[in-house]
C-alpha cells in the first residue's frame, strides 16, 4: 500500500510568509502523528499557467501534479492570509478550478493568518463555507494566528500551537475512522 500523503495549501502570494510557515507547521504535525508523507504548496508553486487557467487541463504539468496530490491526499491543511476580511483571490481561483466532487469526504484543517484579532472569524465565515460547498469534512477546530503569534520567522504562541495540535488530533481521528470504514467495505 502506498504511503499516505498530507498536503498543505497556502493562499499566500509572497515568500517568505507567515501563512506558509503556519501551514507547514500543521502539515508537519499531521505527518508526524500519522506517518504520512508531507507536501506544502503556495500559490507561487502553481507557476505562470495558473492565473490564466479556467480549468485544471489549462494548467502546466507541474501545477496539475499539485492538484493531483491534493485530490489524492489523506488530509488537507488549507490556509490563507486575510485580505479585506477574506482569503486571497488566487486562493479562491485555485479551488474554483477543482471538480466539485474532488474533496468530498476529505478531512480538511482550516487555518488563516492576519494582522490582528479582528479577522479571526475568516475561518468560520469564509473558509468553512467554501469547503462546505465541496462537501469536505472540515475539522471542528480551526486555527487563526495573528502577527503577534510569530517572532523572527517562527510560530511562538503556545496557545496557537496547542490549538493546532487539537485540530491535528481531530483530523487524525477522522482520517483513521475513514480508513477503517474503507477497509471494512
Amino acid at each position: 500500500m502506498p504511503r499516505q500523503l498530507v498536503v498543505g495549501i497556502s493562499g499566500n502570494l509572497t515568500r517568505p510568509s507567515k501563512t506558509r510557515l503556519f501551514i507547514e507547521h500543521i502539515v508537519g504535525e499531521v505527518a508526524r502523528n500519522t506517518g504520512a508523507a508531507a507536501a506544502t504548496y503556495d500559490i507561487e508553486d502553481l507557476g505562470p499557467s495558473f492565473a490564466q487557467a479556467r480549468r485544471v487541463s489549462d494548467l502546466a504539468p507541474p501545477a496539475r501534479a499539485i492538484v493531483e496530490q491534493l485530490s489524492n491526499a489523506a488530509i488537507l491543511v488549507v490556509g490563507s492570509p486575510t485580505f479585506k476580511g477574506s482569503y486571497t483571490g488566487l486562493f479562491k481561483h485555485f479551488f474554483d478550478l477543482l471538480d466539485p466532487n474532488s474533496l468530498k469526504g476529505k478531512p480538511v484543517i482550516l487555518a488563516a493568518t492576519g494582522g490582528g484579532e479582528r479577522h479571526s472569524l475568516i475561518v468560520e465565515h469564509q473558509l468553512r463555507p467554501l469547503f462546505g460547498f465541496f462537501e469536505a469534512l472540515t475539522i471542528p477546530t480551526a486555527i487563526y494566528a495573528s502577527d503577534r503569534d510569530f517572532a523572527d520567522g517562527a510560530l511562538v504562541s503556545e496557545a496557537i500551537r496547542a490549538r493546532a495540535q487539537q485540530a491535528v488530533a481531530e483530523a487524525c481521528r477522522v482520517a483513521q475512522a475513514r480508513d477503517s470504514v474503507d477497509l471494512a467495505a
